[in-house]
């Protein structure tokens, strides 16, 4: 009888703890690998010395290859009509799960001297290798939200505790990883990163195993086996998306700050090694963002409900680009005032940033409902591929024009920590506009494009559940 209690009315394990917990688990596993891209650009330039407008091509190049692989695989999870013993999504995820395990450290190959054709063939190969794993497992991982449940509240407190799940893999690797790999005169000792990424990618399968072990699937949208599979098309798939106004809201505002930040990734590295003399400190820095995460969280679900996700979303969206227009005009100086006044502003666009943070997964579950409720079908995995699209070429043409824009401002990588002051200024003033552009653009995104307010939320709910009842 205690067995029966807790189980739902259509006989599945209650919504509680261990679904939040699991699905937070599963991006911590994602991060424990996609934590490493951040230091991709300053080991291939500084310690592999490959040229740095180079490199921002090749990443460019990588990056588009990573957008157009996303649908592919998102496309492939859609048309498989395999009979599964639990579910098809889980299945992938265990796949690519295993193949992280060492695809992160094939980025890191530390052989420094090879001829630079040779290092470009490295860092290609190993992007691809890694890239390929990386999809198969967090396509299928983003899709299975709205699988879990389909309560509004509850898909958005799983989305908190999802970004939950990356806020602490972020917080540990990104106050860890500046320590290790920096030595006391801000110099990268990049034979590091190798071994970092082996630990982390096991650590990372042993996260992804546990969610597979205990997700519980609510929302059964299974075809039937043997139904002739759809043949993925590029053009169809584009239209699908493009169709569904709520899924390109919330993909260009995550579109926004992707471009922002890592737009801001080379200025960000340069600022803490040459402005502020102070490179170990910039992961313990950076993880103020997720302040405002880590605040709206135990509040997410009455929030939701008194508020509405778009809504809270435009509140915050303005509270953060205020955030960033203080960073560009306070005098944030080279020492420790400078330093405060930094930080200060960090905390504020965290604030601003944290809603949004809590129920952006949520607002693409929501937006695959939107696209059962207007045109009567579903593309789990097509529609989050297509999402994961264009952050990945945000973080493809981001980090690359951050380069260019970096190297124009004088930036030379061969110099390391030891830019010219003239160069260091002006990367304490490019770090705040990239990341301005970027919060502009997000809060544009939610207030124009996104359509699901709260009273349009309700009523697409409402119909959903008259309909699936009167099937």
């Amino acid at each position: 009888m205690a067995k029966t209690k807790n189980l739902d009315a259509n006989g599945y394990r209650k919504f509680g703890w261990l679904d939040r917990i699991s699905y937070a688990a599963g991006d911590f596993g994602c991060n424990m690998s996609f934590a490493l891209k951040g230091s991709l650009t300053v080991y291939w330039t500084q310690f592999m010395g490959i040229n740095q407008i180079l490199m921002a091509g090749l990443l460019l190049l990588v990056q588009v290859w990573d957008a157009i692989n996303d649908p592919l695989i998102g496309s492939m999870v859609d048309a498989d009509r395999r009979h599964y013993k639990r579910n098809k999504f889980l299945a992938y995820i265990n796949v690519g799960a295993i193949g992280l395990t060492v695809a992160g450290a094939l980025c890191f190959l530390p052989f420094p001297g090879l001829p630079e054709v040779a290092e470009c063939i490295m860092f290609v190969a190993g992007y691809i290798i890694w890239d390929a794993f990386y999809t198969v497992a967090n396509v299928p991982y983003g899709s299975l939200l709205s699988l879990i449940t389909d309560d509004p509240a509850q898909r958005a407190e799983i989305s908190s505790f999802r970004s939950a799940g990356a806020m602490v893999a972020g917080i540990l690797t990104g106050i860890l990883i500046p320590v290790v790999i920096y030595d006391a005169n801000n110099v990268l000792i990049g034979q590091r990163m190798f071994w970092m990424a082996l630990i982390m990618g096991g650590i990372g399968l042993l996260c992804f195993q546990f969610m597979i072990r205990t997700t519980e699937i609510r929302v059964n949208t299974e075809v039937k086996v043997g139904e002739e599979a759809p043949k993925f098309n590029f053009l169809v798939a584009m239209k699908n998306f493009f169709r569904n106004r709520p899924a390109v809201g919330a993909t260009l505002s995550a579109v926004a700050v992707q471009f922002g930040m890592y737009g801001a990734q080379t200025a960000t590295t340069v600022l803490f090694q040459a402005y502020f003399g102070n490179a170990q400190i910039s992961g313990a820095v950076g993880m103020l963002s997720y302040l405002g995460l880590f605040l709206f969280m135990p509040f997410v679900k009455p929030l939701v409900n008194k508020l509405g996700k778009k809504e809270g979303c435009i509140i915050g969206g303005i509270i953060t680009c205020f955030a960033y227009v203080l960073m560009l005009v306070l005098p944030i100086t080279p020492d420790a005032k400078g330093i405060g006044l930094f930080v200060f502003c960090q905390i504020i666009a965290a604030i601003g940033n944290g809603f949004g943070t809590c129920v952006g997964y949520a607002m693409m579950a929501d937006a695959m409902d939107y696209e059962e409720w207007k045109f009567g079908e579903r593309n789990e995995g097509t529609t989050y591929a297509m999402h994961s699209f264009f952050r990945k070429l945000a973080q493809g043409v981001g980090p690359s024009l951050g380069i260019v824009l970096a190297t124009w401002l004088g930036y030379n990588a061969t110099l390391g920590p030891d830019q010219p002051a003239a160069v260091a200024l002006n990367m304490r003033y490019l770090t705040p506009t990239m990341y301005l552009i970027g919060g502009v653009l997000s809060l544009v995104s939610y207030g124009l494009i996104y359509n699901l307010d709260r009273k349009t939320l309700n009523t697409m709910k409402g119909d959903l559940e008259a309909r699936h009842a009167a099937h």
